[in-house]
């Protein structure tokens, strides 16, 4: 037979754990990019325990930005930033801006990675081009195609000002492309593509740093993100305040009746010492 003092204790320990969860989630309702923790919990024979957590992978409201350099994307996937290493960091909060060498970066510093396009904004591998439609029908398919990314630089003439020596100004239009604008906007020219990355099961990418993932085994291989991008927004938290408002709740009275337990049996405990005393 199980110990309901031992179990008792443990269910508290489990459900203060849980209530840090949902204050952690309330807490950064407003904190852009941030994504809701979700405790799991099993049963074993000493009491329920909390498992690890999983991130809510719903998509949060759109809030406007510092500057159009920021992004937004809308639908699924993760932004692909790469840190000084080389290593591929996942992210949905798009606060990027482009550094003083025109180099596109978020706001740790990793670099925001996209393709290189040719003048029919068709994606480049090596010599090759990958139209457009090829690309689009691969990311809804939730397919990959190997394509190496490249930093994104729109390296500023010190000589002149302006983007790549010849641009006076640059555009990103929904599908993650940049255009390069000159002549008063009448010359538009597609330059970088974005990249985007989704998973299959995202739920399982590892949080190392707040909003930035890594993939795992149980996240599997990243595919092509599929989504619009929308210049000069941020992604906000995807926290439900009212659902983490009633989960408080349900922990409260979890824990209310753990502590009802816990004290009871240590009034039977205080008792049963005290009769073998006498």
């Amino acid at each position: 037979m199980n110990d309901s003092y031992i179990t008792a204790l443990n269910t508290q320990k489990s459900t203060q754990n849980w209530m840090d969860v949902i204050a952690d989630n309330m807490t950064n309702i407003y904190t852009p990019g941030f994504r809701e923790k979700q405790v799991n919990f099993k049963t074993f024979l000493g009491g329920a325990i909390a498992e690890d957590y999983d991130k809510k992978t719903g998509q949060g409201k759109s809030t406007p930005g510092t500057s159009n350099e920021n992004l937004f994307l809308e639908g699924k996937g993760f932004f692909l930033v790469k840190n000084a290493d080389g290593k591929s960091i996942y992210t949905r909060l798009g606060e990027f801006t482009f550094d003083k060498e025109g180099v596109y970066r978020d706001k740790s510093g990793n670099t925001v990675q996209g393709y290189i396009l040719n003048d029919k904004g068709e994606i480049m591998q090596g010599t090759k081009s990958i139209t457009s439609d090829l690309y689009q029908q691969t990311a809804m398919k939730g397919g990959a195609l190997d394509i190496p990314t490249t930093n994104i630089k729109m390296w500023i003439d010190p000589n002149n000002g302006k983007y790549l020596g010849k641009y006076d100004d640059y555009e990103i239009k929904g599908d993650g492309t940049i255009y390069g604008k000159a002549d008063g906007g009448k010359r538009s020219v597609p330059l970088y593509r974005i990249t985007t990355r989704n998973f299959h099961n995202a739920a399982a990418l590892y949080e190392f740093k707040d909003g930035q993932f890594l993939e795992t085994e149980e996240s599997g291989k990243p595919v092509l993100g599929y989504g619009e991008i929308r210049s000069g927004l941020l992604e906000m938290s995807n926290a439900d305040f009212k659902g983490n408002i009633s989960y408080f709740q349900m922990a409260k009275l979890q824990m209310e009746i753990s502590n009802k337990l816990i004290s009871s049996n240590k009034e039977l405990l205080e008792e049963a010492l005290r009769l073998v005393g006498n």
